[in-house]
């Protein structure tokens, strides 16, 4: 055989070995958007009387690589049928070995019952991503949010993305609304937050039973605090929502007060409000 020949067969045959390595070595994404996997509860840490975070594991050297604005569905068999619900991590897409959930257990939540009984080392099935928004650095000069109870979570996730970035110099406010002082979640992490980003994230409070020391927004929010503390309808802002359904029918219709456009019944990436 002729020497030439053989060693371009060698030659080939290195380099076929060499790209068959590569493929099989990358890493493969740890979240399906098709095939419900198992993850492992790690900790759980309550926030409240009726919340917790939940962190679950992924491999040391991996992320969950969530896109900024996307949430999971998790599953779990209650009375021989699968019950899903969303939710949006709070942790750092980047982060790495883990994921955090926050969620509020419900006395009637079956699923959310079922997560609240997991134990460390106990899996449950997630899949992902899922969901409709894509935030990008500098896509807004001012994003409005309002957030009730542990509608907080996607809000947060688009918060801490943007505030992590140098590059990105989008502002946030956010009005965040809940029944009692102790239901608000995360209140020292926003608050550190806005501490330190005055001029990029401001942060204000309703409380429906507040207590007698209270300073901050009461009862239901009004036409006139999204007014004073959110940004204006233009092409240069955005308002994101998420909350009880009853809290965001009385939003569409302050927000329609205010000269904003209206809402789709299922929200579309571009859309000027945007309800998760």
């Amino acid at each position: 055989m002729d020497t030439q020949v053989v060693v371009t067969f060698f030659i080939g045959l290195f380099f076929s070995a060499m790209l068959l390595y590569l493929f099989t070595s990358a890493k493969q994404p740890v979240l399906s958007k098709d095939e419900w996997r198992p993850f492992k509860l790690l900790k759980k840490t309550p926030v409240s009387s009726t919340s917790a975070i939940y962190r679950f594991e992924l491999p040391a050297d991996q992320s969950l690589d969530l896109p900024i604005g996307r949430h999971v569905s998790v599953r779990a068999p209650i009375n021989g049928k699968y019950v899903m619900r969303s939710y949006t991590p709070i942790s750092a897409s980047d982060a790495k070995g883990y994921f955090d959930l926050m969620i509020k257990t419900y006395p009637t939540g079956n699923l959310s019952r079922i997560i609240g009984e997991l134990k460390e080392g106990e899996t449950i099935e997630i899949k992902g991503p899922k969901g409709q928004f894509n935030y990008r650095p500098n896509m807004a000069e001012e994003i409005g949010m309002i957030a009730g109870g542990t509608g907080l979570t996607p809000c947060l996730q688009v918060i801490d993305a943007g505030l992590r970035n140098a590059e990105d110099k989008t502002k946030f406010s956010l009005i965040y609304a809940n029944v009692t002082h102790d239901e608000i979640l995360l209140k020292e992490r926003l608050d550190a937050l806005a501490a330190q980003h005055p001029s990029r994230f401001k942060v204000h409070y309703f409380l429906d039973r507040p207590p007698a020391d209270w300073n901050g927004g009461v009862g239901f929010i009004t036409k006139d605090a999204i007014d004073t503390h959110l940004p204006k309808p233009s092409d240069v802002t955005r308002l994101v929502m998420c909350g009880p359904p009853p809290m965001i029918n009385a939003m569409k219709g302050h927000l329609s007060a205010l000269q904003f456009p209206e809402p789709r019944v299922v929200s579309k990436e571009h859309d000027p409000v945007f309800i998760f």
